[in-house]
């Protein structure tokens, strides 16, 4: 039997398509690969997104910020001077973007204008951070991405 050029581009779509299909396959069925969104409740963090972006402008408004830096103890965030630490509330969420087991959240309570996460919590790489914090009664909303080493 002899095979045409029609034959042979019918042929090579059709093994094309395999090929594409088992990869498609084989990702969907694998739990290796996770393909969640990043949010659980994407449309209804997208409806306060207003009041979010209040927050992130208060934040911004501040003559003096709120410093995260890494440290060798961890990750340290320093509020302003002009604050009283005891009155600072909210609390402080990591979230890696590259696997949502590693998300945690830590709630904000200082004695001092310092607040320390553990270099024991972190593994190395990228992590978001959003610090949502409120101080006589105005709240406040900090984002940051960090890399840890």
């Amino acid at each position: 039997m002899k095979i045409n050029w029609g034959t042979g581009i019918a042929i090579a779509i059709a093994l094309f398509i395999s090929f594409i299909l088992y990869f498609v396959i084989k990702v969907q069925s694998n739990s290796k690969y996770d393909n969640e969104l990043v949010v659980e409740e994407y449309y209804k963090q997208d409806a306060v997104f207003g009041k979010e972006m209040k927050r992130v402008q208060n934040a911004q408004d501040l003559a003096e910020k709120p410093v995260i830096t890494e440290t060798t103890a961890g990750v340290t965030i320093v509020f302003p001077a002009v604050f009283i630490p005891n009155k600072i509330k909210g609390t402080v969420s990591l979230y890696r973007p590259s696997n949502k087991k590693l998300d945690f959240e830590t709630s904000i309570s200082l004695s001092n204008p310092s607040l320390l996460i553990p270099k024991s919590n972190l593994v190395g790489g990228r992590w978001d951070i959003n610090m949502e914090w409120q101080y006589d009664g105005k709240e406040y909303l900090t984002k940051e991405t960090i890399y840890i080493n």
